[in-house]
């Protein structure tokens, strides 16, 4: 009988042994040196991928987000402190400043222990696997996904509300997830959603519900708006300034300069930080060729 079963469990050991390479694993990082990595699941395991060359701001580059600066930087401030602290949605224009707000608020706080984790949109059902790993590590980490919204048809978003709402996920203390997206309630809204109750569901005002519950799931919300003239003038002068004290340039901002950012922005179809710094660098770089000529 004891040969049978250690025929048996040898038998077993094998099968586990076959079956190894088929479930997931992690590669370690050096947090310590890494200050923000991507997370990426393969198909036998996941991992993270260093950042070597993240894009990073100044706090004080970013003009005329004030409010949205102040309060994320108080709940980063708080989570850093190991104090409760919210979930946040950044969302709004492109080129607002959402992205950038959330990499400069690292670069603020690596020091201080904060740590970046960039997820994609088809990873996000993952956080629990994350939560797991890092949630024994001495860091607090940001899970940041960016741009994320889901089409009509797209229920994946059900998998990130299960992980917002499992109990590992709000047990670990050490991480927070920042999602920035061009929509408020991250799911694609139709007109025929308000076009009152369907012939075919019954509960259609408990569908929408479920359509946009998700982004009740983040107690912090920053709404980001497209500047109007004066403040997109303002971010102009700024860069341009910044970007001309490098190259030792005349940086007065001239009618015809001004004009001509207003001209750069109507071409590209908003006023925001992203168009003005763009703009800038355009401008500098014309200033430059001139006076090579």
């Amino acid at each position: 009988m004891d040969q049978e079963l250690r025929q048996l469990l040898n038998k077993l050991e094998s099968l586990v042994d076959d079956l190894r390479v088929y479930l997931p694993k992690t590669v370690s990082i050096e947090w310590e040196h890494t200050f923000a990595a991507k997370w990426r699941s393969h198909e036998t395991y996941s991992t993270f991928h260093p950042i070597k060359n993240l894009e990073t701001y100044d706090l004080d580059d970013l003009l005329e987000i004030d409010r949205h600066k102040t309060s994320l930087i108080n709940n980063t401030e708080l989570f850093c402190r190991g104090l409760p602290a919210n979930n946040a949605l950044l969302w709004g224009a492109r080129g607002t400043g959402k992205s950038s707000l959330v990499h400069a608020i690292l670069q603020n706080y690596h020091t201080q222990g904060l740590r970046l984790v960039e997820v994609e949109k088809h990873y996000l059902a993952e956080i629990g696997i994350l939560a797991e790993i890092l949630g024994d590590l001495p860091y607090k980490f940001i899970i940041f996904c960016d741009d994320l919204s889901f089409d009509e048809f797209d229920f994946s978003y059900k998998d990130l509300k299960s992980a917002l709402e499992g109990s590992l996920v709000t047990a670990t203390t050490n991480i927070l997830l920042y999602v920035t997206s061009n929509r408020r309630h991250l799911i694609t809204e139709l007109h025929r959603d308000n076009e009152g109750m369907g012939q075919q569901d019954l509960h259609e005002a408990e569908a929408i519900e479920e359509k946009i519950s998700l982004s009740d799931r983040f107690g912090l919300w920053l709404a980001f708006h497209p500047f109007d003239q004066e403040q997109y003038l303002r971010v102009v002068n700024h860069w341009i300034q910044k970007l001309a004290s490098q190259y030792q340039l005349d940086s007065d901002m001239t009618a015809d300069t001004k004009k001509e950012a207003l001209q750069w922005a109507l071409n590209r179809g908003v006023r925001s930080g992203r168009t003005a710094a763009h703009f800038a660098q355009h401008w500098i770089g014309k200033k430059l060729l001139e006076q090579t000529e």
